[in-house]
Protein backbone atom coordinates (compact mmCIF):
# COMPACT_ATOMS: atom_id res chain seq x y z
CA UNK A 1 0.00 0.00 0.00
CA UNK A 2 1.28 3.55 -0.50
CA UNK A 3 -0.06 6.35 1.89
CA UNK A 4 -0.06 10.29 -0.07
CA UNK A 5 0.57 13.26 2.26
CA UNK A 6 0.46 16.41 0.82
CA UNK A 7 3.40 19.33 2.11
CA UNK A 8 3.78 22.64 0.92
CA UNK A 9 7.29 23.36 -0.65
CA UNK A 10 8.71 26.67 -1.58
CA UNK A 11 6.45 29.11 -3.73
CA UNK A 12 3.37 27.36 -2.48
CA UNK A 13 4.14 24.32 -4.85
CA UNK A 14 2.58 21.47 -3.75
CA UNK A 15 4.20 18.10 -3.18
CA UNK A 16 3.69 14.81 -2.85
CA UNK A 17 4.97 12.68 -0.35
CA UNK A 18 4.49 8.78 0.07
CA UNK A 19 4.98 6.56 2.57
CA UNK A 20 4.98 3.15 1.27
CA UNK A 21 4.58 -0.52 3.59
CA UNK A 22 2.97 -4.20 3.18
CA UNK A 23 -1.24 -3.89 4.15
CA UNK A 24 -1.57 -2.94 8.20
CA UNK A 25 -3.18 -5.50 10.21
CA UNK A 26 -6.39 -4.32 11.75
CA UNK A 27 -5.43 -2.40 15.25
CA UNK A 28 -8.26 -1.93 17.54
CA UNK A 29 -6.79 0.63 19.50
CA UNK A 30 -7.58 2.76 16.14
CA UNK A 31 -4.20 4.03 15.15
CA UNK A 32 -2.29 5.47 12.22
CA UNK A 33 -2.89 2.54 10.12
CA UNK A 34 -0.49 3.58 7.64
CA UNK A 35 2.21 3.16 10.06
CA UNK A 36 3.93 -0.14 11.72
CA UNK A 37 6.59 1.66 13.49
CA UNK A 38 6.51 2.80 16.80
CA UNK A 39 6.26 6.84 17.51
CA UNK A 40 9.38 8.39 17.35
CA UNK A 41 11.22 6.13 15.36
CA UNK A 42 13.48 7.39 13.61
CA UNK A 43 12.82 9.14 9.74
CA UNK A 44 14.54 8.60 6.20
CA UNK A 45 13.22 11.01 3.79
CA UNK A 46 14.09 8.97 0.05
CA UNK A 47 15.10 11.18 -2.40
CA UNK A 48 14.75 10.36 -6.31
CA UNK A 49 16.74 11.83 -9.21
CA UNK A 50 16.01 13.61 -12.22
CA UNK A 51 13.27 12.40 -13.96
CA UNK A 52 12.28 9.67 -11.21
CA UNK A 53 9.58 9.73 -8.25
CA UNK A 54 8.62 8.54 -5.06
CA UNK A 55 7.72 5.37 -6.23
CA UNK A 56 11.11 4.07 -7.12
CA UNK A 57 12.42 4.09 -3.64
CA UNK A 58 9.12 1.52 -2.59
CA UNK A 59 11.14 -1.53 -2.49
CA UNK A 60 14.13 0.78 -0.30
CA UNK A 61 11.22 2.55 1.53
CA UNK A 62 8.88 -0.79 2.89
CA UNK A 63 12.23 -2.69 4.03
CA UNK A 64 13.54 0.59 6.22
CA UNK A 65 9.70 0.74 7.37
CA UNK A 66 10.07 -1.93 10.06
CA UNK A 67 12.48 0.45 11.99
CA UNK A 68 12.20 4.11 10.40
CA UNK A 69 9.33 6.08 9.33
CA UNK A 70 10.40 5.97 5.93
CA UNK A 71 9.09 8.90 3.41
CA UNK A 72 10.34 9.39 0.01
CA UNK A 73 9.13 12.53 -1.49
CA UNK A 74 8.36 13.60 -5.03
CA UNK A 75 9.99 16.37 -6.34
CA UNK A 76 8.57 19.48 -7.88
CA UNK A 77 8.06 19.28 -11.48
CA UNK A 78 7.71 14.95 -10.97
CA UNK A 79 5.75 12.55 -10.28
CA UNK A 80 2.28 13.49 -8.50
CA UNK A 81 3.79 17.03 -7.22
CA UNK A 82 2.77 20.16 -8.60
CA UNK A 83 4.46 21.27 -12.33
CA UNK A 84 4.01 25.06 -12.43
CA UNK A 85 5.42 26.26 -15.85
CA UNK A 86 6.76 29.53 -14.29
CA UNK A 87 8.12 27.37 -11.30
CA UNK A 88 11.76 27.89 -10.04
CA UNK A 89 13.41 24.72 -10.58
CA UNK A 90 17.05 26.28 -8.82
CA UNK A 91 18.87 24.10 -5.92
CA UNK A 92 18.08 26.65 -3.89
CA UNK A 93 14.09 25.22 -4.72
CA UNK A 94 14.76 22.12 -4.51
CA UNK A 95 17.00 22.16 -1.23
CA UNK A 96 14.11 24.37 0.22
CA UNK A 97 11.26 22.26 -0.47
CA UNK A 98 13.32 19.24 1.01
CA UNK A 99 13.82 21.08 4.23
CA UNK A 100 9.85 21.92 4.51
CA UNK A 101 9.25 18.61 3.69
CA UNK A 102 11.02 17.20 6.77
CA UNK A 103 9.59 19.99 9.13
CA UNK A 104 6.35 19.80 7.46
CA UNK A 105 6.39 15.28 7.99
CA UNK A 106 8.34 15.63 11.76
CA UNK A 107 10.93 13.79 10.66
CA UNK A 108 13.90 15.08 12.07
CA UNK A 109 16.57 14.58 12.77
CA UNK A 110 16.77 12.28 9.70
CA UNK A 111 18.47 10.44 7.88
CA UNK A 112 18.93 11.50 3.62
CA UNK A 113 19.03 8.81 1.50
CA UNK A 114 19.14 10.17 -2.37
CA UNK A 115 19.66 8.81 -5.89
CA UNK A 116 21.64 10.91 -8.36
CA UNK A 117 20.43 14.83 -8.57
CA UNK A 118 18.19 13.38 -4.88
CA UNK A 119 21.84 12.97 -3.57
CA UNK A 120 23.34 16.61 -4.68
CA UNK A 121 19.71 17.94 -2.82
CA UNK A 122 20.50 15.83 0.29
CA UNK A 123 23.96 17.08 0.76
CA UNK A 124 23.37 20.37 -0.20
CA UNK A 125 20.57 19.85 2.64
CA UNK A 126 22.82 18.47 5.18
CA UNK A 127 25.40 21.18 4.96
CA UNK A 128 23.04 23.87 4.91
CA UNK A 129 20.80 22.35 8.00
CA UNK A 130 22.96 20.24 10.04
CA UNK A 131 20.39 19.95 13.01
CA UNK A 132 17.83 18.69 11.02
CA UNK A 133 20.19 15.59 9.21
CA UNK A 134 22.14 12.25 11.46
CA UNK A 135 22.86 10.82 8.40
CA UNK A 136 23.70 11.09 4.59
CA UNK A 137 23.51 8.31 1.75
CA UNK A 138 24.68 9.57 -1.55
CA UNK A 139 23.94 7.39 -4.48
CA UNK A 140 25.87 7.25 -7.83
CA UNK A 141 25.63 11.27 -7.54
CA UNK A 142 29.32 12.99 -8.76
CA UNK A 143 30.80 16.19 -7.18
CA UNK A 144 32.66 17.74 -10.66
CA UNK A 145 30.91 20.03 -12.86
CA UNK A 146 29.57 18.32 -16.06
CA UNK A 147 29.88 20.98 -18.09
CA UNK A 148 28.00 22.11 -21.25
CA UNK A 149 28.45 19.53 -23.52
CA UNK A 150 26.66 17.53 -21.05
CA UNK A 151 23.60 19.51 -21.15
CA UNK A 152 23.17 19.51 -24.85
CA UNK A 153 23.67 15.88 -24.67
CA UNK A 154 20.79 15.35 -22.52
CA UNK A 155 18.56 18.20 -24.74
CA UNK A 156 19.62 16.44 -27.76
CA UNK A 157 18.50 12.56 -25.91
CA UNK A 158 15.39 14.05 -25.37
CA UNK A 159 14.17 15.11 -28.57
CA UNK A 160 15.30 11.49 -29.80
CA UNK A 161 12.65 10.12 -27.57
CA UNK A 162 10.07 8.36 -30.35
CA UNK A 163 6.61 10.12 -28.42
CA UNK A 164 4.24 9.54 -27.65
CA UNK A 165 4.92 5.20 -27.21
CA UNK A 166 2.21 3.11 -28.94
CA UNK A 167 2.08 0.96 -25.21
CA UNK A 168 4.21 0.64 -22.28
CA UNK A 169 6.02 -2.69 -23.49
CA UNK A 170 7.36 -0.25 -26.11
CA UNK A 171 8.55 2.46 -23.49
CA UNK A 172 10.23 -0.92 -21.43
CA UNK A 173 11.88 -2.02 -24.87
CA UNK A 174 12.99 1.37 -26.07
CA UNK A 175 14.78 2.67 -22.78
CA UNK A 176 15.67 -1.14 -21.72
CA UNK A 177 17.22 -1.77 -25.47
CA UNK A 178 16.63 0.53 -27.94
CA UNK A 179 17.49 3.58 -26.38
CA UNK A 180 21.33 4.23 -28.09
CA UNK A 181 22.65 5.33 -24.38
CA UNK A 182 22.03 1.65 -23.98
CA UNK A 183 25.09 0.31 -24.23
CA UNK A 184 23.57 -3.39 -23.25
CA UNK A 185 19.71 -4.66 -23.00
CA UNK A 186 18.71 -3.28 -19.27
CA UNK A 187 15.19 -4.44 -18.19
CA UNK A 188 15.74 -2.72 -15.09
CA UNK A 189 15.97 0.80 -16.73
CA UNK A 190 13.19 -0.18 -19.12
CA UNK A 191 10.89 -0.46 -16.15
CA UNK A 192 12.32 2.32 -14.36
CA UNK A 193 11.15 4.41 -17.30
CA UNK A 194 7.68 2.54 -17.57
CA UNK A 195 7.12 3.94 -14.05
CA UNK A 196 7.21 7.66 -15.14
CA UNK A 197 4.53 7.49 -18.56
CA UNK A 198 1.43 8.26 -17.84
CA UNK A 199 -1.23 7.58 -21.11
CA UNK A 200 -2.74 10.29 -22.91
CA UNK A 201 -5.08 10.54 -25.04
CA UNK A 202 -2.37 9.53 -28.06
CA UNK A 203 -0.60 6.97 -26.31
CA UNK A 204 2.48 6.70 -23.37
CA UNK A 205 4.16 9.72 -22.17
CA UNK A 206 6.32 11.02 -19.35
CA UNK A 207 5.14 12.73 -16.25
CA UNK A 208 7.12 15.20 -16.21
CA UNK A 209 7.69 17.97 -19.06
CA UNK A 210 11.31 17.52 -20.65
CA UNK A 211 12.06 21.30 -20.42
CA UNK A 212 11.57 21.32 -17.03
CA UNK A 213 14.01 18.66 -16.32
CA UNK A 214 16.83 20.57 -18.53
CA UNK A 215 15.73 23.83 -16.07
CA UNK A 216 16.42 21.78 -13.57
CA UNK A 217 19.72 20.35 -14.95
CA UNK A 218 21.01 23.24 -15.79
CA UNK A 219 21.41 24.79 -12.46
CA UNK A 220 23.91 22.02 -11.14
CA UNK A 221 25.93 20.62 -14.40
CA UNK A 222 27.75 23.78 -15.08
CA UNK A 223 29.42 23.91 -11.15
CA UNK A 224 31.01 21.28 -8.50
CA UNK A 225 29.85 20.79 -5.61
CA UNK A 226 32.80 19.66 -3.62
CA UNK A 227 32.27 22.72 -1.06
CA UNK A 228 29.00 21.84 0.38
CA UNK A 229 30.17 17.91 0.70
CA UNK A 230 33.56 19.50 2.89
CA UNK A 231 30.09 21.37 4.94
CA UNK A 232 28.44 17.39 5.97
CA UNK A 233 28.97 17.52 9.43
CA UNK A 234 26.60 13.56 10.01
CA UNK A 235 28.45 10.88 8.79
CA UNK A 236 27.47 10.09 5.11
CA UNK A 237 28.15 6.96 2.82
CA UNK A 238 28.91 7.28 -0.62
CA UNK A 239 27.96 4.29 -2.66
CA UNK A 240 28.30 3.86 -6.85
CA UNK A 241 27.50 0.75 -9.02
CA UNK A 242 30.64 -0.84 -10.71
CA UNK A 243 28.98 0.61 -13.96
CA UNK A 244 27.53 3.34 -13.21
CA UNK A 245 28.22 7.35 -13.69
CA UNK A 246 30.35 8.08 -10.71
CA UNK A 247 33.83 6.94 -11.18
CA UNK A 248 35.84 4.57 -8.47
CA UNK A 249 38.40 7.70 -7.74
CA UNK A 250 35.70 10.55 -7.75
CA UNK A 251 33.80 8.69 -4.83
CA UNK A 252 37.15 7.75 -3.32
CA UNK A 253 37.47 11.97 -3.31
CA UNK A 254 34.13 12.57 -2.28
CA UNK A 255 34.79 10.05 0.90
CA UNK A 256 38.11 12.00 1.73
CA UNK A 257 36.24 15.14 1.53
CA UNK A 258 33.55 14.12 3.44
CA UNK A 259 34.13 14.60 7.57
CA UNK A 260 32.61 11.58 8.11
CA UNK A 261 33.32 9.57 4.80
CA UNK A 262 32.63 6.36 3.89
CA UNK A 263 32.60 4.10 0.62
CA UNK A 264 30.61 1.49 -0.40
CA UNK A 265 30.40 0.29 -3.85
CA UNK A 266 27.60 -2.53 -5.73
CA UNK A 267 28.67 -4.87 -7.99
CA UNK A 268 26.79 -5.47 -11.65
CA UNK A 269 24.76 -2.25 -10.98
CA UNK A 270 24.59 0.80 -13.35
CA UNK A 271 23.54 3.91 -12.69
CA UNK A 272 20.31 3.07 -11.18
CA UNK A 273 21.65 1.11 -8.35
CA UNK A 274 18.72 0.86 -5.50
CA UNK A 275 16.82 -0.36 -8.77
CA UNK A 276 19.16 -2.81 -11.11
CA UNK A 277 20.70 -4.43 -7.62
CA UNK A 278 18.28 -3.67 -4.52
CA UNK A 279 19.18 -6.43 -2.27
CA UNK A 280 22.71 -5.98 -2.89
CA UNK A 281 21.86 -2.63 -2.32
CA UNK A 282 20.40 -3.06 0.74
CA UNK A 283 22.89 -5.03 1.64
CA UNK A 284 25.52 -1.90 0.85
CA UNK A 285 23.96 0.41 3.16
CA UNK A 286 22.22 -2.08 6.18
CA UNK A 287 25.79 -1.09 8.34
CA UNK A 288 26.10 1.89 7.69
CA UNK A 289 22.46 2.36 8.93
CA UNK A 290 23.17 -0.08 11.57
CA UNK A 291 25.92 2.65 12.89
CA UNK A 292 23.95 5.49 13.11
CA UNK A 293 22.08 3.51 16.00
CA UNK A 294 25.24 4.59 18.07
CA UNK A 295 26.07 7.81 17.03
Amino acid sequence: MARRIDVTGTGGVRLAAWEFGDPPKTDPAGSDPARDVPDGSPGVLLLHGLMGRASHWASTARWLSGRYRAVALDQRGHGRSDKPPQASFTRDAYVDDAEAALEQLGLAPVVLIGHAMGALTAWQLAAKRPDLVRGLIICDMRASALGAASQREWDQWFQSWPLPFATLADVRKWFGEDDPWVERPNPARGEFYAEVMAESSDGWRPVFDPEQMLRSRETWVLDAHWEELAQVRCPALVVRGLDGELGRAEAQEMVRVLPRGQYAEVADAGHLVHYDQPEAWRAAIEPFLDSLGSD
